[in-house]
């Protein structure tokens, strides 16, 4: 269906030659599964000539084992657009924070009482391997951190800071606060309602979705994006298609052109076959 907008956007491109998928909450289940029905829908998308890429809150490691499931033989995007990769696992680009401000992040993190994470290449470092969600991350990609007893030395190269919490209003507060204190320093949006993720000014998935266009020699007008949290609105502002999952927040579907149905019901690959498909 479609919804209003809430800014001034034109309507969606008559045409689309790529799609820019988010992956959790949006590709895969909340079991973090792929189903027949979006591995039919990725399918479909190869054999019509459109080309799919994934960008993801996620570091690189966690995002490569959907690549061969999914056919995908095409650069990816992971830490929010921070680190842009090829299947093999090349870096192409890469943005980091600069060391006072990863510095001052882990800080105010830390007053907040919300554990911190480190992404540093293609590494997830830690100082709590009990902490909130490190078990539940671990197991999501497939990826052990590095333990460290503290950040000190760790501040250079960060392609995103991680801030995990179970008291998700403390975390949009902190979102809110941490947003505002590193304003043109650092992108600040919650991936999830457990999930605070902090990277480079630049690096944000509207800025992956137009590199990935790019790299692919596809105008960003004739890309499709699709997402479910705050941290996909920079690219659904950018799309030339915006498609929001049911599973999304009220806030994030009026940055969208269509909204399809939740991850829990096969939204992705309805998306495809309803709004991406008939653009071939």
């Amino acid at each position: 269906m479609s919804v209003p907008q809430a800014q001034t956007r034109s309507g969606p491109s008559g045409r689309v030659r790529m799609v820019v998928s988010d992956i959790d909450g949006t590709l895969v289940t909340p079991e973090k599964r792929l189903t027949h029905a979006v591995l039919d829908a990725a399918k479909a998308l190869r054999a019509a000539g459109i080309t799919l890429c994934l960008v993801s809150s996620r570091a690189p490691r966690g995002m490569e084992m959907f690549l061969g499931p999914l056919g995908i033989d095409t650069p990816y995007a992971g830490l929010n657009g921070g680190l842009v990769a090829r299947p093999d696992g090349t870096i192409l680009s890469r943005l980091s924070l600069a060391p006072e401000t990863t510095r001052e992040a882990v800080g105010t993190l830390h007053e907040d009482d919300v554990s911190a994470w480190l992404f540093i290449g293609r590494d997830w470092l830690i100082t709590d391997p009990h902490g909130p969600y490190v078990a539940r991350e671990r197991e999501t990609v497939q990826t052990d951190p590095v333990v460290v007893p503290d950040f000190t030395g760790h501040y250079h190269d960060v392609g995103k800071i991680m801030g995990a919490s179970t008291d998700f209003p403390r975390l949009a507060q902190t979102e809110a606060r941490l947003a505002t204190l590193l304003a043109g320093h650092a992108s600040v949006h919650r991936s999830s309602d457990y999930y605070l993720d902090i990277t480079h000014p630049q690096a944000n998935k509207g800025f992956a979705a137009m590199e990935l266009a790019r790299l692919m020699g596809v105008d960003i007008g004739e890309v499709a994006c699709i997402g479910d949290m705050n941290n996909d609105v920079p690219m659904l502002d950018e799309a030339g298609v915006a498609i929001a999952m049911g599973n999304a927040p009220d806030a994030v579907k009026t940055h969208a052109h269509f909204v399809t149905a939740a991850n829990t019901a096969d939204g992705w690959a309805k998306a495809m076959q309803d709004y991406v498909l008939p653009r071939a």
